[in-house]
């Protein structure tokens, strides 16, 4: 099985903002960047997520200007967070229990990635896609 330590080691950076930059920013940086959420930190600190669903929720349908508004008027918080040794499983059922879609991993107080649920899939696609793999030979002797 699988802990999240081994997925960041395939991952790439982390995309972060601070709680005071205009949300119209975030959304740039979400659609430069092809991603669905940013980590907003203040200093070292985690202090919040925005993503997609946060600014459709909190911004499109109550139809306020993006430029005028601080990402932390609309960011998630308190973060749900995983830790690295955790498995697959254990954070998949965080983010299904949460409906959350983006998981930032913390160490020590200290961020060191992000996990999407699409990350997660795919890692346990690869897993089974082994194991009936090592089965069929098995079987087949």
């Amino acid at each position: 099985m699988k802990r999240i330590r081994e997925l960041l080691v395939n991952k790439g950076e982390v995309y972060a903002i601070t709680p005071s930059a205009r949300v119209h920013e975030a959304v740039q940086i979400l659609a430069e960047k092809n991603i669905g959420a940013l980590v907003v930190m203040e200093g070292e600190q985690l202090v919040g997520v925005v993503s997609e669903r946060d600014y459709v929720r909190k911004m499109a349908l109550g139809r306020r200007d993006s430029t005028e508004i601080e990402v932390a008027e609309i960011m998630t918080t308190p973060v749900a967070c995983a830790r690295p040794e955790q498995s697959i499983e254990e954070c998949m059922a965080m983010m299904t229990d949460k409906r959350i879609r983006h998981l930032p991993v913390v160490e020590n107080d200290r961020l060191i990635g992000v996990i999407s649920i699409g990350d997660l899939v795919k890692a346990l696609i690869a897993e089974q896609k082994f194991i009936i793999e090592q089965l069929e030979h098995y079987i087949a002797g």
